[in-house]
C-alpha cells in the first residue's frame, strides 16, 4: 500500500493542485485508501469538550469542504473529522489559480475564499454521515450583509446531524472576515452563535478557531471572550500571512501558509492561549510526524488536526504519526495523553 501510495502522490503532484486535491478526493471515494478506521490505545482515548476519541489525531476543515468524502475518511486513522467550511449560500469563492505547492517548504498557499456548494446541499450528506466524531467549520458568504449571523445560520440548518461546530473568523482570503477576531466584534459574533446553538434539540460543542497572526494582546482577548461566552475549545490556528524563510517559487502568492513553516508560531500561540483559559485548545499547523504531533500536546494541545502534510505523505501519515504518538507516550511514562498536555509549555512561551 506504500508504495502505491508513493506512486499515487507522484503522479498527483503532477496536476494542478486544485485538481490534485479533487482527484484525491475521489480516489478515496472509489476504496482507494485505509479501510481499517483509527488506531486506538488505552493511552490515546481521551475526552475533548465531552466527545470521546479513540485518538487524538483529526482532520482538519478545508480538505473536505463539502462533506463528500465522509465515509472513506471516517476509515482513514482519524480520531475527529472536520468538514467544510460551510457557508449559508454556494459561493465560487477566488478566482483560479489559488492554491500553490511550496514542495520545497513542504508548505502550501491557498486563497481559496470559502468556496463551498452551501449549507443547503451538505446538510443532506451530514445526515446521512457514518459513525465517528463529525463537525462542522462554519463560515460566512463575502457578499452578506450580515456575516455574524451566517454563522448562526449555518449552525441552525446543519447543527441537527453533528458532534462539533468551529466558528472560522481566521481565514486570511475573505476581505475585513478577520476583523471579527476583535474583541467587541468576536463577542456579539459568539453571542448570537451561542443563541442558535440553545435551540437546537441537542447543543454541540462550539469551538473557535483563531489566526496565528495575532499579537499578544489580541491572543488575551480572545482567550477572555472565548471563555466568557462558555466555548467548547478553541482551535489554534489557522494559516499564516507570514512569508519569512521561505524558499519555493510560489512563495509570493497571496493567500495563507500552511504545512511546515507554520510549526513554530501556531505552537507559540497555543502555548499561550493554553495559559490564559481553562478552555481545551486543538493543535494545527505544520504537523508533519508523530514528534510533531507530541510537541503540540506537550504544548498545550489536546488533540491536533492535520491538512497540508497529507499532500506530501499521503493519507497513510494519519496511521503513522497516531501509532508514533502512542510510541513517544509509553516512551515517556505517560499512561494517558492527557497527562502530556501542557508538559512542556514552557519551553514555548
Amino acid at each position: 500500500m506504500k508504495i502505491l501510495e508513493e506512486y499515487g502522490l507522484k503522479a498527483l503532484h503532477k496536476l494542478d493542485p486544485e485538481i490534485a486535491h479533487g482527484a484525491a478526493i475521489a480516489a478515496l471515494n472509489t476504496g482507494l485508501g485505509p479501510r481499517s478506521g483509527p488506531f486506538s490505545s488505552d493511552r490515546l482515548k481521551t475526552s475533548l469538550a465531552g466527545l470521546e476519541l479513540p485518538n487524538p489525531v483529526g482532520l482538519a476543515a478545508g480538505f473536505d469542504k463539502n462533506a463528500t468524502a465522509l465515509h472513506a475518511l471516517s476509515r482513514a486513522g482519524f480520531g475527529f473529522l472536520e468538514v467544510g467550511a460551510a457557508t449559508p449560500r454556494a459561493q465560487p469563492g477566488n478566482p483560479k489559480p489559488r492554491l500553490f505547492r511550496l514542495t520545497e517548504d513542504q508548505a502550501a498557499i491557498n486563497r481559496f475564499g470559502f468556496n463551498n456548494e452551501g449549507m443547503y446541499a451538505i446538510e443532506p450528506r451530514l445526515a446521512a454521515r457514518p459513525d465517528g466524531i463529525i463537525g462542522l467549520n462554519l463560515g460566512a458568504n463575502k457578499d452578506s450583509d450580515d456575516r455574524a449571523a451566517d454563522f448562526a445560520r449555518v449552525l441552525t440548518h446543519c447543527g441537527p446531524h453533528l458532534d462539533f461546530a468551529t466558528v472560522n473568523v481566521s481565514s486570511p482570503n475573505t476581505e475585513k472576515l478577520r476583523d471579527l477576531q476583535g474583541k467587541a466584534a468576536l463577542s456579539a459574533l459568539l453571542n448570537g452563535v451561542m443563541e442558535a446553538n440553545d435551540k437546537l434539540e441537542r447543543r454541540v460543542p462550539i469551538f473557535l478557531k483563531i489566526a496565528p497572526d495575532l499579537t499578544p494582546g489580541d491572543i488575551a482577548d480572545v482567550a477572555d471572550v472565548a471563555t466568557d461566552a462558555q466555548l467548547s475549545a478553541i482551535i489554534a490556528t489557522n494559516t499564516t500571512l507570514d512569508r519569512d524563510g521561505l524558499k519555493s517559487a510560489s512563495k509570493g502568492e497571496k493567500g495563507g501558509l500552511s504545512g511546515q513553516p507554520l510549526f513554530e508560531k501556531s505552537t507559540r500561540v497555543l502555548a499561550q492561549l493554553s495559559g490564559l483559559t481553562p478552555l481545551p485548545i486543538i493543535g494545527v499547523g505544520g504537523i508533519g510526524s508523530a514528534e510533531q504531533a507530541y510537541q503540540k500536546i506537550r504544548a498545550g494541545a489536546c488533540a491536533v488536526q492535520l491538512y497540508t502534510a497529507l499532500v506530501y505523505g499521503g493519507i497513510s501519515l494519519v496511521d503513522d504519526i497516531t501509532r508514533g504518538l502512542d510510541a513517544l507516550l509509553e516512551r515517556d511514562g505517560f499512561a494517558h495523553v492527557i497527562d502530556a498536555v501542557g508538559a512542556g509549555r514552557a519551553d514555548w512561551t
